[in-house]
């Protein structure tokens, strides 16, 4: 009985973590991973806390118990980065972050004694890179994704330049942040368990803003200056990483610096590729073919296999190969151009229609609600009580209209009650 009733626990976690627009598909394996990072009694109590952010009273009513009993448990939760705490008026409030990017990169972010890592490293590595379901739905559900391609600054021309704006720079994200946390990047220590992690540097995973704030006070990433951000920024170009952020424009919290080989994001990009899991930047490689020595550099570099060689079709030369881009699966990174070092025939063009990158993190959560069928969640959040969870059901129904009126819907409420929305859930 204590076995099924333990499976109840993590059965209700999981419906709770599928709330939120990013979830997490169920499975045996989420199972067993949510079994290592969450006791029992945790995985029961988050179960029912809130999808906004709250505070020990309201967690403490939900739960009926003292407050100075939540705030203690919430405090435990957020020391083992399954919570993030963050001040607001002199007021701690408490958010619990979805499985990616969130606690799953969190529990990987430093060595830790209190969890098995490898064995965690062992079950993410089936659940996120063999079973699939979980990473397809993360990043083929919708329009509006998770993260974006930040343009590879030292690929930019001096013309070029001007028309990258300051949220399209990683750059500017380190510089303006209010707080800068470095970790060990998730997806090569967990490759490094199953030995596949790559020679890419491993310390140089990047947080900002609240989210920095509250790992660095709980011990999960290291505070930097800004000096320290901008050349760990570099150290990542010359090791031809691709900067994948927070698809937001305002207060990113996070910047992954990817390889090709062992980031979630670049394998998903190329797996699903047609189904665009990424943002791409509002950039485009451009080959001179003239010049183009088909050397393949920027081939190699290449962390989804956008850029090719093909044969020249040169009847003088018929072993003479050229630089072929693939525009339905280039992220505008840029990588390539700097890899072209000699014959310098890559350069970067705006792309024909700019890419749209939501507000913050509240415009991108709705857009995503709206997009999954999850809006109803985002509304009536308490579903604790049983009016809200009536209520959400009545726009659930809606959500489940034909496709042709519920696009009208999403219209309608993208055009008319979005802003109203997000100054809602940004109180």
């Amino acid at each position: 009985m204590a076995h099924i009733a333990a499976q109840f626990a993590y059965q209700r976690l999981t419906e709770r973590l599928n709330l939120f627009p990013q979830g997490a598909h169920p499975s045996a394996l989420l199972t067993k991973i949510l079994m290592i990072l969450f006791e029992k009694t945790e995985a029961e109590l988050v179960s029912l806390l809130p999808i906004k952010p709250f505070t020990a009273k309201r967690a403490a009513r939900i739960w009926r118990i003292p407050e100075s009993r939540a705030h203690t448990f919430l405090d435990r939760l957020a020391d083992k980065a399954l919570l993030v705490d963050f001040d607001v008026a002199g007021e701690t409030r408490y958010v619990l972050p979805p499985p990616m990017a969130g606690f799953f990169e969190f529990s990987m972010m430093r060595v830790r004694h209190d969890l098995d890592q490898k064995l965690l490293a062992e079950l993410f590595y089936e659940y996120l890179n063999v079973e699939e379901d979980f990473i397809r739905e993360l990043f083929t559900n919708g329009q509006t994704q998770l993260g974006r391609a930040f343009v590879h600054e030292p690929a930019l021309s001096d013309g070029i330049s001007l028309h990258v704006l300051d949220y399209e720079r990683a750059s500017e994200v380190v510089q303006s942040a209010s707080y800068r946390g470095i970790s060990m990047c998730y997806c090569r220590h967990k490759m490094m368990h199953v030995g596949r992690a790559c020679e890419a540097p491993m310390n140089i995973c990047m947080t900002f803003n609240t989210t920095a704030e509250s790992l660095i006070r709980h011990g999960h990433a290291r505070a930097v200056e800004v000096s320290e951000g901008m050349a760990l920024l570099a150290k990542a170009y010359e090791n031809n990483l691709v900067q994948f952020g927070e698809n937001v424009r305002q207060k990113v919290n996070f910047i992954c610096n990817c390889c090709g080989c062992c980031c979630e994001a670049m394998i998903a990009a190329r797996r699903f590729a047609v189904m665009h899991p990424i943002h791409t930047s509002n950039f485009l490689p451009i080959v001179e073919e003239k010049t183009c020595n088909g050397c393949g550099k920027c081939a190699a570099v290449c962390p989804v296999e956008a850029m090719t060689l093909v044969s020249a079709n040169d009847p003088k030369r018929p072993l003479k190969k050229l630089a072929r881009l693939d525009e339905s699966r280039c992220l505008g990174c840029g990588v390539c151009v700097r890899a072209c070092t000699k014959s310098a025939s890559i350069a970067l063009a705006p792309r024909s229609q700019r890419v749209i990158t939501p507000l913050n993190g509240i415009h991108r959560a709705v857009v995503m609600a709206i997009e999954r069928g999850k809006l109803q969640n985002l509304i009536f959040d308490n579903q604790v009580l049983w009016h809200h969870r009536a209520l959400a059901a009545v726009l659930g129904a809606i959500l489940r209209l034909p496709p042709v009126d519920k696009a009208m819907a999403t219209k309608q409420v993208k055009s008319r009650y979005l802003e109203a929305l997000v100054a809602r859930f940004s109180d």
